[in-house]
């Protein structure tokens, strides 16, 4: 008993001390773009880096450990909705809500 306590002392301290996911960096949206997560100020800006809206912002989140939230536009509509992204490995899940209740989520993917 003694040996499993202590084997499970040691898996919870590796998991406390692995670093969470960074957002930022260049991620594939789920059309194909190229879009850049980087720090603006106190947040983190989405911005598109290819396709026909190259240079257009889409998206500003605050948070950390892998979660993050704040807003998300749909470049195509021009229509800015509650959001939020996932990391997790080079996945990076975004969300986008109206009203918290009709969402719609796509997969990024890090490049």
């Amino acid at each position: 008993m003694q040996k499993l306590m202590l084997a499970a002392a040691f898996a919870l301290a590796a998991t406390a001390g692995q670093a969470a996911e960074p957002i930022e960096g260049n991620w594939k949206t789920a059309s194909g773009e190229t879009a850049a997560i980087g720090k603006c100020g106190s947040v983190y800006c989405v911005m598109l880096k290819t396709g026909k809206h190259a240079g257009k912002q889409i998206g500003r989140l605050a948070g950390k450990d892998g979660e993050y939230s704040g807003e998300i536009t749909d470049p195509a509509e021009d229509k800015t909705y509650s959001g939020s992204g996932s990391v997790s490995g080079n996945s990076l899940k975004m969300k986008g809500c109206v009203l918290k209740i009709l969402c719609k989520s796509q997969t990024w993917t890090r490049l």
